[in-house]
């Protein structure tokens, strides 16, 4: 086995052995301090114990003993819910510490991958196809060894079959197939909103951010002869890409790499940034977390210079932050009058996901009262 020293490794005790191998992590967790080995011997409450303490588990035992493990640690985490605080605010916050912590715990139980990302344990899946996906061909990284959060293993597993599966937009009338850390669209209401808004023109339009494409192939189902999307990300650009081109819609969408825009004006700019201005806690949150609004500011921001004279800006936004205590609607309306923008007119429409009846939740208040916008922006 060769080791890359550009990645992390940990080490672990073995009898008189003490091997190492690369550390993974697509969530961006630091390899945990101590490593021991860990089977189908360990009881639930010793294994929740240790991985309270910060121990990791190397897991040998049997693969489907495993997962059973880290459901049973998880039950330990979730058997006493805590009551959330009042406050938006505060319950927000209390969440996301809450949710790191479980992450924390849960992430401690390891999986080995053999250089081909085969699982080296008995009754394992093949997992090759989607570690492939995510962690690139296996030959390129020199043919070495891996060991993995079995928690983040089982995302990764899940990512393939959305993937594979992909999720039906009715405005479509066909599957958009999401990549692994790009944002899914499993909430259909932002995507009804731009299909249903009045196109203020038909000629070219840009989708800011686009993620898996699915806005730019609405627009292109509506009848625009052009549209130009764009993203930073790699992976979003890879699976726009394969999207566009699984509808058939390459003549009419052009993918490209950029920050925000691409050169040149347009009679229609469309953004969905991510709705919530806080830090994420890993590179996958990026789609659901907007530090400081940097997306939002930097579309509202230039907007005005990439629009044709009397051409619309639609901005897809929920108030999710604002009943969270996290952005004001005052704030959002003097952000937009800084820009140099006015409002045209605004689409609402309600949530239909589960969360939004679902008691249980600590944020239910603010996810029962959210309301999804398309606000339709111009120049002053």
């Amino acid at each position: 086995m060769t080791i890359d020293p550009t990645f992390p490794v940990i080490h672990w005790t073995d009898g008189a052995a003490e091997p190492s191998a690369r550390w993974r992590s697509e969530a961006g967790v630091v390899p945990p301090r101590r490593v021991v080995l860990a089977d189908d011997r360990m009881t639930a409450d010793a294994a929740y114990r240790q991985a309270s303490e910060g121990v990791a588990l190397l897991w040998r035992g049997d693969y489907q003993n495993a997962r059973q493990l880290l459901q049973a640690m998880a039950r330990r985490i979730d058997r006493k819910p805590r009551k959330p605080p009042a406050a938006p605010l505060d319950a927000f916050n209390a969440h996301r510490q809450a949710q790191a912590q479980r992450a924390r715990t849960l992430g401690m139980l390891l999986i080995p991958l053999d250089a081909d990302y085969s699982i080296p344990l008995r009754r394992a899946p093949d997992v090759k196809e989607a570690c492939r996906e995510v962690y690139g061909d296996a030959d390129a990284r020199g043919g070495e060894s891996s060991v993995v959060s079995l928690r983040e293993l089982l995302g990764l597993i899940g990512a393939h079959e959305w993937r594979k599966k992909g999720v039906e937009i009715a405005a479509l009338g066909a599957r958009i197939h999401p990549y692994y850390g790009v944002f899914s669209p499993v909430r259909g209401e932002y995507v009804e909103l731009v299909a249903r808004a009045r196109l203020p023109s038909r000629a070219l339009a840009f989708d800011i951010g686009t993620g898996t494409g699915v806005l730019a192939a609405v627009l292109a189902k509506r009848g625009l002869a052009r549209i130009v999307a764009t993203d930073a990300d790699a992976r979003a650009l890879a699976c726009a890409r394969e999207n566009v081109g699984r509808l058939g819609l390459t003549e009419q969408i052009q993918i490209s790499e950029a920050d925000l825009f691409p050169p040149g004006r347009a009679p229609l700019v469309v953004c969905n940034p991510p709705w919530l201005p806080a830090r994420p806690s890993s590179p996958v949150e990026h789609a659901i977390y907007d530090p400081d609004s940097r997306m939002l500011r930097g579309f509202l921001g230039g907007l005005s210079a990439h629009l044709e004279p009397g051409g619309e800006g639609w901005l897809i936004l929920s108030d999710f932050a604002e009943h969270l205590g996290l952005r004001s609607r005052e704030a959002l309306l003097d952000m937009i009058d800084a820009a140099g923008l006015k409002v045209i007119g605004r689409d609402d429409i309600r949530p239909v996901h589960p969360k939004a009846a679902d008691l249980s939740d600590p944020l239910y208040r603010a996810r029962a009262a959210e309301v999804t916008s398309l606000w339709r922006l111009g120049v002053k």
